[in-house]
């Protein structure tokens, strides 16, 4: 990889492709996958990511919400989009840029339906959601009957897909609770099934659900974080390579002598004489103050530099007392060397939330 020379996240398909080609190992030959893009496609690049996994064979593709659908199918993706949270003001959108919505509610269905109905659309395919535990979004097991009634007596939506999020996939702690979860799912789809003369689409799993419960996989599988490299356990974590590296350059180095303070409100009072390097990323660029205080560190030279003080808007002080670096020298947030998790798990939080908070002010740099 190149050194950095500004603050940049480099987005490397290459891992990405590795780290689809693994998941699809897991499932069985013949269950579709859906891989999630939403959220910059968890903070990297939507139309970038979407692209390499439509080439190398992705069935499916999910969004959180429709103008997120709109710029990938802008971006020339022509796999089916699935979006997962669409609201009533962007049906005519999401129905322009020929996305699917998932219907999770009596109101979100009938709202749809009238749209549909007033377009006079035919079989206009969706998906709906089924609530087996997570307590977010989902129809109740107990609407099935009246969600099956609605839909046979309209011509203008189609079933084809359903589908249920486990809760806690990743935790083995809470292993009763998923396959509860499972057999509410089943039961549930068997119903809907029975009702309908056409094959809809189940599934469950999610990333730590393809890894843990291949049971679940039914028809299709979703991926998100295990596409950008990270499996939610360090055992499947070492099979993995993550997709997006963040990196900066030292601006300047201080020599601080003892007393002195560093940042805002002196968050740091050096015990010693003490030299830090300030970089030029912030909680703007998504590095937020909980990271501050020496709760975790970045790379520099291949040592660990925390990070001393509260971070500012636009940058952020570390430590490198003991470091041999120059300005102009490069620094690793996260990445292949030591990952987001790892990252953020020292200050008290998880990946997901690193990655997709890296603001759009960052440059990204592709790698291929």
């Amino acid at each position: 990889m190149p050194k950095a020379q500004e603050t940049v996240l480099e987005i490397d398909l290459n891992s990405l492709e590795h780290n689809y080609h693994y998941l699809r190992s897991k499932i069985t030959p013949g269950v579709k996958m859906l891989g999630v893009v939403k959220a910059f496609a968890y903070g990297s690049d939507s139309v970038a990511i979407a692209k390499r996994l439509e080439k190398i064979g992705i069935d499916h593709f999910a969004v959180a919400y429709t103008k997120e659908g709109e710029t990938i199918r802008s971006g020339g993706i022509e796999k089916p989009v699935l979006v997962l949270h669409p609201q009533t003001h962007s049906f005519q959108a999401l129905i322009d840029h020929c996305l699917t919505p998932s219907l999770y509610s009596l109101y979100i269905l009938k709202e749809f339906i009238k749209k549909a109905e007033q377009l006079k659309l035919e079989n206009y395919p969706v998906h709906i959601n089924i609530n087996t535990g997570l307590n977010r979004l989902g129809f109740d097991p107990d609407d099935i009957e009246e969600v099956i009634s609605i839909f046979q007596n309209t011509s203008a939506i189609k079933l084809v897909g359903m589908y249920s999020h486990l809760a806690a996939s990743e935790d083995m702690a809470l292993k009763d609770f998923s396959q509860s979860q499972i057999v509410n799912f089943i039961a549930t789809s068997e119903k809907i099934i029975a009702a309908f003369n056409h094959k809809i689409l189940r599934h469950m799993c999610n990333t730590s659900g393809i890894l843990n419960y291949p049971e679940a996989s039914f028809d299709m599988v979703r991926s998100g974080i295990g596409l950008y490299g990270y499996g939610n356990s360090s055992e499947h974590d070492s099979h993995l390579k993550p997709v997006a590296t963040l990196k900066t350059i030292i601006s300047q180095i201080h020599h601080i002598k003892k007393g002195e303070s560093v940042g805002y409100n002196r968050g740091f009072i050096a015990n010693r004489d003490t030299i830090t390097a300030t970089l030029p990323l912030g909680h703007a660029d998504g590095i937020s103050r909980i990271y501050g205080k020496q709760k975790t560190a970045v790379l520099i030279n291949g040592e660990e530099a925390p990070i001393i003080g509260n971070v500012c808007m636009d940058m952020l002080m570390v430590d490198v007392t003991d470091i041999d670096c120059k300005e102009g020298d490069e620094v690793i947030f996260f990445g292949k060397e030591r990952s987001a998790e790892k990252f953020a798990n020292r200050a008290g939080t998880i990946s997901y939330e690193l990655v997709t908070a890296i603001s759009q002010r960052v440059k990204r740099l592709i790698i291929d």
